[in-house]
């Protein structure tokens, strides 16, 4: 097979998988120009489509013609969808293609410009974390100024903190909410996907990622239970957002009752939900477990878990981070691609990246 066929026939059926087509409705929707038996055969390296067959396929497909043939490549590993996410075949294959293709231009755009923000692991070989307790302390560590320098101050940005660590971060466009985010590498470098819709509700976002991010740092070991495991990151992830010190100041000790308008004041300060605040006060001994347990009685009567808790949106934070954007940029304003490069790295129109671009002088 020679490498163009090769490139082609990959591009092909990642564009596809993107699109969650199969070959006869991919061949439906080209308005059968060609039989799905044909574009099997493209797909295996077997047959080049004309021009008219490629002009179609892109249109259909929402790609720019030389995406067909963008031959740098990345692979994507280590990665793990939640046991509970019930999640077709169709659309985990869709969401992991569209990561893949995001992290193949990302990694691109970076040795074009010769700008990569190496990852550094935090944590020596022999720091393994057996329990929650551990993971409680390798969140403090993790704060310490020997490794993050990040102090107990509510974190501003957990997307751009993953980025500046060298994490590259993927928004994955999905309908489904029964995703919201998955780890593993990219060339043996650590990525994080979350599901865009997360936007809607930047508490829970906040708390994804650093689910997620626990599952980078850590070493659990494989012996240990995946329920224990999930347990673990997630104490990680609340210990991370809601270090013990500043926490204890903000919610006071031994608590018997607190109101809801304070809850969503704290929920505005930290950026987590209530959900997490409590489970946090309860972890830590400052409300007890019948506390707790009426709490959630509430809170389940209210239907907090199913259509939002109060305060959802009052969290003003910003968790986007534009790095990859920012170097597409910089490679045309640079000379280092064309204008016409910029738009298919950024997968938007000519029209619309020179209007964003607008080169202030030469």
């Amino acid at each position: 097979m020679s490498e163009i066929k090769k490139v082609f026939s990959h591009r092909l059926r990642q564009a596809r998988t993107m699109a969650k087509l199969s070959l006869r409705e991919l061949s439906d929707a080209i308005g059968n120009l060609v039989s799905y038996n044909a574009l099997s055969k493209y797909e295996k390296g077997e047959m080049m489509p004309s021009g008219e067959v490629l002009a179609a396929l892109a249109s259909v497909l929402r790609q720019p013609a030389d995406y067909f043939f963008r031959a740098f490549r990345v692979e994507l590993a280590g990665i793990n969808f939640r046991k509970r996410v019930k999640l077709s075949v169709t659309e985990q294959s869709a969401i992991v293609e569209k990561a893949k293709d995001f992290f193949e231009r990302y990694t691109e755009i970076e040795q074009l410009v010769n700008c990569t923000i190496p990852y550094k692991h935090p944590f020596a070989a022999n720091e393994v974390v057996r329990n929650e307790d551990e993971a409680e302390q390798a969140a403090l560590a993790l704060r310490d100024k020997k490794k993050w320098n990040l102090g107990d101050d509510p974190l501003p940005n957990v997307h751009e903190l993953l980025e500046l660590k060298g994490i590259k971060v993927h928004e994955a466009k999905t309908t489904d909410n029964a995703f919201d985010g998955f780890s593993g590498t990219a060339n043996g470098s650590p990525v994080v996907v979350i599901a865009a819709w997360l936007n809607d509700n930047l508490p829970r976002k906040r708390m994804t990622e650093v689910h997620e991010l626990a599952h980078i740092v850590l070493d659990i070991p494989g012996d240990i239970p995946l329920r224990e495991t999930e347990r673990i990151v997630s104490r990680f992830a609340e210990a991370f957002l809601l270090p013990a010190d500043s926490f204890r100041k903000m919610f006071g000790e031994n608590r018997q009752t607190i109101s809801l308008g304070e809850l969503v004041q704290i929920k505005s300060y930290f950026g987590v939900s209530i959900m997490a605040i409590m489970k946090r006060a309860e972890q830590l001994g400052m409300i007890s477990r019948p506390v707790y347990e009426r709490f959630c009685i509430i809170a389940n009567q209210q239907g907090w878990r199913r259509e939002g808790e109060p305060g959802d949106k009052q969290y003003s934070g910003n968790e986007s981070h534009s790095r990859f954007r920012q170097l597409v940029f910089r490679a045309v304003g640079e000379g280092v691609i064309s204008t016409s490069r910029g738009a298919a790295f950024l997968q938007i129109g000519l029209d619309e990246f020179r209007g964003e671009f607008q080169q202030l002088f030469a």
